[in-house]
């Protein structure tokens, strides 16, 4: 992530087919159907168009499947800095014509790193999508490799590490520690923000073998939204894109891991907090099994907004915690193609306690699976679910990176249009099972942060004194 743009970074391989999941209950016709149309160039390159002339712009996305969990070992945080020395030019555009040009036409742009992908989005006048593509096919061709370059991003790389995560209160640790003792494979459980040594042991030669084996047309995804037909959009792809070879792309390792069999408890101290912290995640179902919509909408029912069992309990009720929220892994709870994690982050007063917390968590969860959730509520988080799904295909910029996500990840784009309909199916003995399957002590990893001034020992009275 490019902290002057938009947003800072905040079971394996096998591929499952959508039909996993249960039917729709309502019909199509009542649900917003996303225009979406999908083209392979010869290259291997697959574009994405979504339609819409409700305005004269348009937004772009390219979706590399590589991210942190395919970074070299060694090289932790590598596909995080390859983001930023993305943006730094090539030897037909120098550095700072890409953001120059796409600034200058009235467009921004940004890009992130994820555990699955790396995805470099803008969004501009549809006047400048010939512009944007000439200039995403120009650095997937090539960049320009050179020391002074990598050693900028490398020093830039590791002051947004210390303003994002060491001068901050919690460090993320709710995303970072977490995965680190929650999984077991390297893949999975690396800092992906990277330690500073393995930053500065990146070489030119890991930078170019990088662009090479991961940023071919054939490991990538162009995504397109807005005013303009997908005729066009494919002609102007392959005008732009056609043309560059498709590269052999290393196979992926073996980083399956299924769900943990016993209870990991872990305790740190924060010199920076003034309230203790918790974080506690477990292992999500596979992406596309059964039991993956009834997790996210359990997530949802339990911590997805102030209405939710949890906030109400241990907020509200409780006053055990000062705040209560869900995260999954660095995503949301469709877009991961790996192990993953349902993480429940929440403040909670000093008067207070990690067990009470988790207390409060397991009261809730048994509750859930023992009786299962009423229908207004089930109705109710549904709904909201539904909202924010279409509120978030609004903006051209964030449906063409959707539908890019969805097509790299699943294989499929129209997934952008089936998940409310999972979302509709999913009923309260789902959630049971899903409960009872995955919310459990044995799948269950903690992180008790607490302010280094309340972990320290109380200082011993002086000689003399009672």
């Amino acid at each position: 992530m490019r902290t002057r743009h938009l947003s800072v970074l905040l079971a394996g391989l096998t591929t499952i087919t959508t039909a996993a999941f249960a039917p729709a209950s309502a019909a199509e016709s009542d649900r917003w159907q996303v225009p979406v149309a999908v083209k392979k160039l010869d290259n291997g390159l697959t574009v994405v168009v979504s339609e819409d002339h409700s305005s004269p712009t348009v937004g772009v996305s390219v979706v590399y499947h590589v991210g942190m969990r395919l970074e070299p070992k060694n090289r932790t945080g590598f596909a995080h800095l390859f983001e930023h020395l993305m943006f730094q030019g090539t030897p037909t555009a120098p550095k700072g014509v890409f953001d120059q040009v796409i600034s200058g036409g009235g467009g921004r742009n940004n890009g992130s790193t994820r555990a699955d992908f790396t995805n470099y989005i803008e969004v501009a006048p549809v006047s400048a999508l010939d512009r944007i593509l000439w200039l995403e096919a120009d650095r997937m061709k090539t960049l320009d490799f050179n020391p002074t370059t990598l050693k900028n991003q490398q020093d830039v790389v590791k002051e947004e590490i210390r303003v994002n995560v060491k001068n901050q209160p919690y460090g993320g640790f709710m995303w970072i520690d977490i995965g680190q003792h929650a999984f077991q494979k390297w893949e999975n459980n690396h800092d992906g923000y990277g330690s500073f040594q393995d930053l500065e042991n990146a070489s030119l030669a890991d930078v170019q073998s990088f662009h090479r084996d991961y940023y071919g047309p054939n490991n990538a995804v162009l995504g397109i939204a807005g005013d303009i037909t997908p005729a066009e959009a494919f002609k102007l792809a392959d005008k732009y894109f056609g043309a560059i070879p498709g590269r052999s792309t290393p196979p992926p390792p073996d980083y399956s891991e299924g769900l943990n069999t016993q209870e990991k408890r872990v305790n740190q101290t924060d010199a920076l907090a003034q309230v203790p912290a918790i974080a506690a995640a477990w292992k999500m179902p596979a992406r596309g099994s059964r039991d993956h919509a009834p997790m996210a909408v359990l997530g949802s029912v339990l911590a997805g907004d102030e209405a939710s069992r949890l906030y109400q309990s241990l907020v509200k009720r409780k006053q055990l915690a000062l705040s209560v929220e869900a995260l999954y892994g660095l995503t949301d709870p469709w877009t991961y193609n790996g192990p993953t994690l349902y993480t429940l982050f929440a403040l909670y007063k000093p008067d207070s306690s990690a067990d009470a917390v988790l207390a409060a968590i397991d009261e809730e969860v048994a509750k859930i699976a023992q009786g299962g959730v009423d229908a207004a509520t089930l109705k109710r988080v549904k709904t909201k679910m539904l909202a924010d799904w279409y509120n978030g295909l609004e903006s051209y910029i964030d449906r063409a990176d959707t539908v890019a996500r969805m097509q790299t990840l699943w294989g499929d784009a129209n997934v952008v249009n089936k998940i409310p309909g999972w979302i509709e199916a999913v009923t309260s003995a789902d959630l049971q099972r899903a409960a009872k399957t995955y919310l459990t002590r044995a799948n269950r990893t903690v992180i008790d942060r607490r302010p280094t001034a309340m972990a320290a020992p109380a200082a011993a009275a002086p000689s003399g004194q009672n």
